[in-house]
């Protein structure tokens, strides 16, 4: 491990850190419980529910800025009031009760939060979809779950319009950013004559908080699982674990300043933060990561209609953007655009992504453009409600490789497959066991029995941690590659190839082969400016990893490598690039 920056760093270990946030009187203190029959560590001083959250940062920041988008500004307090009139018009008018799935489906306009927070506030469970996804996909989405009520937008509405009648649960519809004069059918709806647009939130009477008794244990959200294959699953999170997931990286934060042999500053409730919103709200780290934490905090969101690194540049300097991220792609098409120098970035204080692999070299180049920033990398997924552990500052230069050691409240452990833990810095299967975990997936008994034991999440992710309890990701159990009988993790091919100068983005897939089953096959696509032969870049690669490792064949992109709207990249639209080799 590389020295630190810091004199005497670390100044505490990741234990005894942990040890000291989570004891009495630390706002992320924890205490012991028993959830759904498992016994765990939750966090004593974490609000009840999610509306609880609203509710105090509109008594709180009331008059400060929480949602932007392009002209129109949201308060926390006009938030708070446009979603308890939506709520109470979901009971009164569309019979929404408690346990009934409200769909939230839509570009990242205000109404999101809108339909989010109105629904939790009511009993329902909040089931966002992909606003990517297809008239069959959403129709699968919207069936499956059972949706009740459906908060969509216009081109979402184009979408599934003559999928309704295959529909007969989904009773009504309403349609943000339409007029009622454009509606016909009596299954839909504008929002607009509900709550008004969202620069009049501010005006409507308050109409008071719905009376619906909810608990932390309460069914809060369906998020689907962003699968690259097959169908996706709806992974029900309590409101428990939604909330605990921000707790999660609240320690982890907090725990950046103990290794540095600093004093954790208190919370500063007059401190201007901002995010710039790079992923959708409908994934888990754009509602649990980003919506919820910075209502907790009294932060502003900048949200875009759609992510595009240049037009974000302006942003940043317009709205004073402190913090950044994403995905790592999100990241380096920042660092990398060409027209970076032309705009005041010096807000930016954080730099963070997760969701995808990232290279080593990118905490380095971060640190180097962004001196006064603070990197961060996490790992997380669908099914523990977006962080688990998070690795920041000082942690994260030393480790660029890791993705954290996990809070006090998150157990994490790499068992063989048939469920046995493995021998100290082995690699084998991810386990993970938090109360920021679902608890099964929707009408899925058999994948719920699969993936949800006893309180862990089997993640179907290789991983191996250190003697210190850092994570390091390998690969995806489905996506290591076999050739000749020799596991070849696409992670560290893919670093390799991160590791060279001219590559901006990669991605290992497999290219079937009729003697050794598979061979290493990659694409990239290369930072503006940059160039390099394939001949050069496999031979850069050889440098650092075994000749079998090496990618037989490596195909250059021009522009951005395929990825959902979760920023994972797709490799079954990559595998099909390459042919068979006899």
């Amino acid at each position: 491990m590389a020295e630190g920056a810091i004199p005497n760093w670390p100044a505490m270990s990741i234990a005894d850190a942990n040890a000291a946030l989570s004891g009495a009187g630390s706002p992320v203190e924890l205490e012991d419980a028993v959830i759904r029959g498992v016994p765990m560590k939750v966090y004593k001083n974490a609000p009840p529910t999610v509306p609880a959250i609203l509710d105090a940062a509109a008594e709180q920041f009331g008059e400060r800025t929480y949602i932007v988008y392009e002209n129109e500004r949201v308060t926390f307090r006009a938030l708070q009031i446009a979603s308890r009139t939506l709520a109470r018009s979901l009971q009164t008018d569309f019979g929404v009760e408690k346990g009934d799935r409200v769909g939230v489906i839509m570009r990242n306009y205000p109404e999101w939060p809108l339909g989010f927070y109105a629904a939790l506030s009511v009993g329902a469970i909040t089931t966002p979809m992909n606003s990517w996804w297809t008239a069959d996909e959403l129709e699968y989405g919207l069936s499956f779950a059972g949706v009740k009520v459906a908060i969509i937008d216009a081109h979402i509405y184009e979408r599934i319009r003559d999928r309704l009648a295959r529909l007969p649960d989904l009773k009504h519809i309403l349609i943000a950013r339409a007029s009622a004069e454009e509606i016909a059918d009596p299954r839909v709806a504008s929002l607009n004559p509900i709550v008004g647009d969202p620069n009049s939130w501010a005006r409507l009477p308050d109409p008071g908080p719905v009376n619906v008794a909810l608990s932390p244990e309460d069914d809060a959200t369906i998020m689907y699982t962003s699968g690259t294959t097959g169908k996706p699953k709806g992974a029900l999170a309590t409101h428990r674990a939604v909330v605990s997931n921000m707790f999660n990286s609240l320690t982890c934060q907090a725990r950046m300043y103990l290794r540095k042999g600093e004093p954790v500053p208190a919370p500063d409730p007059d401190a201007m933060r901002a995010t710039l919103l790079a992923v959708p709200f409908f994934h888990a780290t754009g509602a649990f990561a980003v919506l919820i934490p910075s209502a907790l905090r009294g932060d502003k969101i900048v949200s875009m209609y759609k992510w595009d690194a240049g037009q974000a540049l302006p942003i940043i300097e317009a709205e004073k953007i402190t913090s950044v991220g994403g995905v790592p792609a999100i990241a380096w098409q920042l660092l990398e655009h060409p027209d970076r120098d032309k705009y005041d970035l010096s807000s930016i204080q954080v730099i963070s992504y997760g969701g995808a692999p990232s290279a080593p070299e990118l905490v380095s180049t971060i640190k180097k453009r962004f001196p006064d920033a603070a990197p961060g990398n996490g790992w997380g997924m669908t099914e523990t409600c977006a962080t688990a552990t998070l690795n920041i500052g000082e942690d994260y230069v030393n480790r660029p490789s890791s993705a954290g050691a996990p809070p006090g409240a998150v157990e994490i452990k790499i068992c063989d497959p048939e469920g046995r833990d493995v021998t100290p810095g082995a690699v084998g299967e991810l386990w993970c066991k938090s109360p920021s975990n679902c608890r099964l997936y929707w009408n899925r008994p058999d994948a719920t029995a699969e993936t949800f034991r006893n309180g862990w999440v089997v993640t179907g992710d290789l991983a191996r941690i250190d003697e210190e309890g850092f994570l390091y990701l390998v690969d995806r159990a489905k996506d290591m590659l076999i050739r000749g009988g020799e596991n070849i993790y696409c992670i560290e091919v893919e670093n390799a190839l991160y590791d060279h100068p001219a590559v901006m983005d990669a991605a290992v897939v497999g290219i079937q082969h009729k003697i050794l089953g598979e061979e290493v096959g990659a694409v990239v696509q290369l930072k503006p400016g940059k160039a390099v032969t394939e001949a050069e870049l496999r031979a850069h690669v050889a440098g650092q990893i075994a000749a079998f490792k090496v990618p037989v064949e490596i195909q250059f992109l021009n522009e951005p490598l395929p990825r959902n709207a979760n920023g994972k990249i797709v490799k079954a639209d990559l595998r099909q690039r390459f042919k068979a080799r006899a």
